[in-house]
């Protein structure tokens, strides 16, 4: 049985967008397939259509319905920079690890943006640049040894002292490192025409469908859904989040509460429109929209419970923009959107992606930390190659061994 909780409160600003309708159709009776996705958000979605795509068999199944879990709640800030500085990953799982993560990472970013022009939808990608300031986490010193561990790694990053910053970007931090490749993009368009290319690619979409008991063997898995029908798929992915099955291993996990806002549009800009993290803990993290919206976030905390969680929502907003207002004084902050959500982390901010131990034909994606949906490329790359037998070079890194 999956843990269930509320993954998202509030107003996330993609709501004041349009995404294309993703049909979903009750399951009304027995089904069979290759592969059955758990979960229709982002992961899910991209999973389901990698595998649709090499010509397997797939049903998808979400217990709520497409785009209806934490997809709205990310503020879609795409960076291959990890939530744990290569340093520091260094000293947590020694250096080829953390210098094969982020070089996967990197790739990952690079092979999202290829597949979402493949895609032929508009959601509203562009490659930006990423400043990452220096803060109580950070300071200018170790920026500059970061970003110098960086480029021995092949992975580009630029350090800029005060003056740099200032003269470039306008913001008054002592330094920062500046990343170039990184992504924006409407995560709902996003997890939308990936769903509606799987379709056209033969994949089935049944929602509100729960998986309430999953049995194994040799040759096949055998799911329940809580209305009755049984599906027998020859592997089964759990993409669901921290909402995790009993059976997912209960490795190094906790569940982080995050919140965000949005500004009004047309909003002033900065160069580049470069994406703005910090160094700090905690951290404030900001983008701007094609229409001159600026998203904001951070704040984060440890998961107590929905109820508390969603009580700070206006307190957190007022909060981030006040920060967001320090940050960049011609902003107008004012939240005209503001919602939270939570996710699920490893102390290393490394997630797991691949077979369940003793259950070679099960999979699960989990652990994504701050940067889901660069995790969730690699996921759906990591479980195709499983899948389709190729093997992947980087499984065992992220793997549940």
């Amino acid at each position: 049985m999956p843990r269930k909780l509320d993954l998202r409160t509030g107003k996330p600003v993609w709501f004041a967008y349009r995404a294309p309708r993703v049909p979903a159709a009750r399951l009304a009776r027995d089904a069979r397939c290759d592969v059955l996705v758990v979960g229709m958000g982002i992961s899910g979605a991209l999973i389901a259509d990698a595998l649709a795509e090499a010509g397997l068999s797939v049903i998808a199944i979400d217990r709520r319905g497409p785009l209806k879990g934490s997809t709205s709640a990310t503020t879609a800030l795409v960076q291959y920079e990890l939530d744990q500085p290569l340093l520091r990953l260094v000293r947590q799982v020694g250096k080829d690890r953390a210098v094969a993560a982020w070089r996967r990472s990197r790739l990952g970013v690079a092979n999202l943006a290829g597949r979402v022009r493949a895609l032929g939808v508009d959601c509203r990608l562009a490659e930006r640049p990423s400043l990452y300031l220096a803060g109580d986490e950070l300071d200018p010193d170790a920026l500059a040894e970061e970003a110098q561990a960086r480029r021995a790694a092949g992975i580009a990053a630029h350090f800029l002292d005060r003056r740099a910053l200032r003269d470039g970007y306008g913001i008054g931090r002592e330094a920062a490192i500046l990343s170039p490749g990184n992504l924006t993009l409407d995560p709902r368009r996003l997890t939308a025409a990936a769903l509606l290319r799987a379709m056209s690619n033969g994949a089935k979409l049944h929602a509100p469908a729960e998986a309430v008991r999953i049995a194994h063997s040799a040759s096949e898995v055998t799911v329940e859904t809580r209305d009755g029908p049984t599906i027998r798929a020859g592997h089964v992915v759990l993409a669901t989040g921290y909402e995790l099955m009993d059976m997912v291993p209960r490795v190094p996990h906790s569940i982080i509460s995050t919140w965000a806002m949005a500004t009004r549009p047309r909003q002033p800009g900065w160069p580049d429109d470069a994406l703005v993290w910090e160094a700090s803990d905690p951290y404030l993290y900001l983008r701007r929209t094609r229409d001159g919206r600026i998203i904001c976030g951070g704040e984060d905390e440890p998961f107590s419970d929905e109820e508390a969680r969603d009580a700070l929502i206006a307190e957190k907003s007022a909060l981030i923009a006040r920060k967001l207002h320090r940050l960049l004084p011609a902003v107008d902050p004012t939240p005209a959107f503001a919602w939270t959500g939570s996710f699920g982390t490893t102390p290393t901010g490394m997630p797991r992606i691949g077979r369940l131990p003793r259950r070679p034909r099960l999979f699960a994606v989990m652990g994504y930390g701050g940067h889901g949906i660069t995790l969730s490329q690699i996921a759906s790359e990591i479980v195709c190659n499983l899948i389709e037998g190729r093997g992947d070079a980087d499984a065992a890194l992220f793997g549940f061994g």
